[in-house]
């Protein structure tokens, strides 16, 4: 969910750190541009998220002052654990809300992999190992942010909606071309999902087509998008079926808004529509942060 802060706040610092209490151990927060202004504390590339071609956001289900996830073990555990939270932080106004759930969850080789609405296992490009994962998605010192804002990751969260019905018209081996891997990660020349094709031995994308989802992506393997993706599937009913896209980064400019000028004009885009979502930016653990953050 994202909330606004509302505008008779006179303590903007006690508010955000009751909001991160309220918050505790089921779930995180981050944080938006429009709470930390355009003051020096501001991390270098937050900013409100734009329009990418395709894209058709709604204002009521985009961006926000801060980002809320609250994780429980079933749906009904989920919304109570919401709105006990919403009580508690009357300073604030839900902006968006959106239900998330993973679906065939299960950790190979270190990687946590999930099924996305379109059939396919996702989590693959994750890297294997905790290092790892913090070297591609924790700023570092020397970045050019601000102190407080080491050791914290910029968020992209994108709201898509899945024609699944358009989708599954197609064959098995047709979604398999558009996205450039098998169902379940293989690659398309017979690569185990966990390692790296060679797509310079396919220059001119006769297994792996060039318009492929994940050769557009990345089409350099060896040197991988340096972001760590943690998507949901929702279902709200009456077809309303999709993605909430989440990932994770150290540089916004170099990891999604890179990987996401590839994919102009990609086959795939004739079935999503992005409609929501925000950029956000998680601090590092503790609130010691907060005053520097808004100041």
């Amino acid at each position: 969910m994202a909330l606004d802060l509302r505008g008779d706040v006179p303590d903007r610092a006690m508010e955000l750190r009751r909001l991160a209490r309220a918050v505790g151990g089921s779930g995180g927060i981050a944080l938006g541009a429009g709470l930390l202004g355009g003051g020096a504390g501001r991390p270098r590339h937050l900013r409100r998220m734009p329009t990418f071609p395709g894209d058709l956001l709604d204002p009521s289900a985009s961006h926000g002052d801060v980002l809320v996830q609250i994780e429980a073990r079933s749906r009904s555990a989920a919304a109570e654990a919401s709105d006990r939270f919403l009580r508690a932080v009357p300073a604030w106004r839900l902006r968006w809300r959106i239900d998330g759930f993973l679906a065939g969850s299960q950790t190979e080789r270190g990687r946590a992999l999930t099924r996305d609405p379109f059939h396919f296992t996702e989590g693959f490009g994750n890297p294997p190992t905790e290092r790892e994962i913090r070297e591609r998605s924790l700023v570092r010192p020397g970045q050019g942010e601000p102190d407080w804002a080491v050791g914290g990751s910029y968020q992209v969260v994108r709201l898509v909606r899945l024609a699944t019905e358009l989708w599954d018209r197609d064959s098995q081996e047709e979604q398999e071309r558009i996205i450039g891997r098998r169902r379940n990660g293989r690659w398309l020349d017979g690569t185990p999902a966990e390692e790296r094709p060679d797509f310079r031995s396919d220059p001119k994308g006769c297994v792996t087509p060039l318009t492929s989802h994940v050769r557009m992506a990345a089409p350099d393997r060896r040197n991988p998008p340096p972001l760590v993706r943690r998507s949901y599937g929702y279902d709200r009913g009456d077809g309303d079926i999709g993605l909430i896209f989440s990932c994770f980064q150290r540089d916004l400019a170099a990891g999604f808004e890179a990987v996401q000028r590839r994919l102009e004009g990609q086959e795939l885009g004739k079935y999503v529509l992005t409609f929501g979502g925000g950029y956000f930016f998680v601090p590092p653990l503790g609130d010691a942060w907060v005053e520097a953050a808004l100041r």
